[in-house]
C-alpha cells in the first residue's frame, strides 16, 4: 500500500473542514499525513488542525499557490487533493491504491451532489461526467496522482481559478488518468445560494472565457464581483 498525502486548500471554511478532517480520521485506511493550506492564515483553522493532527500551513489566498505549497511539503507516494467541503466515500484510499496498482498514474472521483439534493442535480451530474470524459475534471472531484507524476506534469498552475487544467492535461499525456466509479460528494450550497441553473451557466461562461485565453486572475475578480452582487441581492430581498 503506497503512502498517501492529503492536501486541502482552505479559506474561511472551518466548519466544513472540521467535518472532513473528522471523516478522514475514521477511514478504514488512513493517510500518511494531512496538510491544510490556509489562505486566510486563521488562528481558528490552525487550532482545528492541531485538534485533528493535521499539518497547518499559511499561504496567500490563491488556490493554485495553496495547492503547490501543500504538494511541496508532502512526503507521501501519492498526492490526493481535496476541497474543504468534500464528503468522502467509505474507503477511498483502497479504491485509489487499487487503480494505481493496476498501472494508473492517477485519477479522479465521480462528481455527485451531497444532500440536500434538488432535482437539477439528476441532470447536471451526467453532464459533468460527460464534460470530464472529453474535458477536464476539476479540483472538487478529489484529484489524485503519484508524487512523481505530479512533478513530471509540473504541478498546479499558480492561479486562483482553473489551476488544475494544465496539470490534468499533463497527467493524461504521461499515462492512464482514470475516472473512478465511486463518487465524491460535493457540497451543493453554492448552487442553492446562486440558483442551480444560474450557477451552472456562470461556471460555463468562466470556462469558455478561460478557453479563449482570458487570464485566470481577471476571471477570479469577475467571479468574486458576481458572488458579491448575488449576496447583496439576497440581503436586499430579506
Amino acid at each position: 500500500m503506497p503512502s498517501f498525502s492529503i492536501i486541502i486548500p482552505c479559506y474561511n471554511d472551518e466548519k466544513k473542514l472540521a467535518q472532513l478532517l473528522a471523516q478522514i480520521q475514521h477511514l478504514p485506511r488512513t493517510p500518511h499525513e494531512v496538510i491544510v493550506v490556509d489562505g486566510a492564515a486563521s488562528q481558528t483553522c490552525q487550532a482545528l488542525c492541531q485538534q485533528y493532527r493535521a499539518h497547518w500551513l499559511a499561504s496567500d489566498p490563491c488556490r493554485g499557490k495553496q495547492l503547490l505549497a501543500g504538494a511541496t511539503l508532502a512526503q507521501g507516494d501519492v498526492l490526493w487533493f481535496l476541497h474543504a467541503d468534500a464528503r468522502l466515500p467509505k474507503d477511498p484510499i483502497s479504491m485509489m491504491a487499487l487503480e494505481l496498482d493496476k498501472g494508473a498514474i492517477g485519477g479522479y472521483f465521480r462528481f455527485r451532489f451531497d444532500v440536500p439534493r434538488a432535482w437539477p442535480a439528476f441532470f447536471l451530474e451526467p453532464a459533468i461526467a460527460l464534460r470530464c470524459r472529453f474535458g477536464i475534471p476539476y479540483g472538487d472531484q478529489g484529484l489524485f496522482m503519484s508524487r512523481q507524476a505530479y512533478i513530471e506534469a509540473d504541478g498546479h498552475a499558480p492561479w486562483p481559478l482553473f489551476e488544475e487544467v494544465p496539470l490534468v492535461k499533463g497527467l493524461r499525456q504521461l499515462g492512464n488518468f482514470v475516472a473512478l466509479r465511486e463518487p465524491i460528494f460535493v457540497d451543493p450550497r453554492r448552487w442553492q445560494r446562486d440558483g442551480w441553473w444560474r450557477r451552472t451557466w456562470e461556471n460555463r461562461k468562466l470556462a469558455l472565457a478561460f478557453a479563449r485565453g482570458r487570464a485566470p486572475e481577471e476571471l477570479a475578480t469577475r467571479y468574486r464581483s458576481h458572488i458579491t452582487s448575488l449576496k447583496n441581492a439576497t440581503l436586499t430581498k430579506q
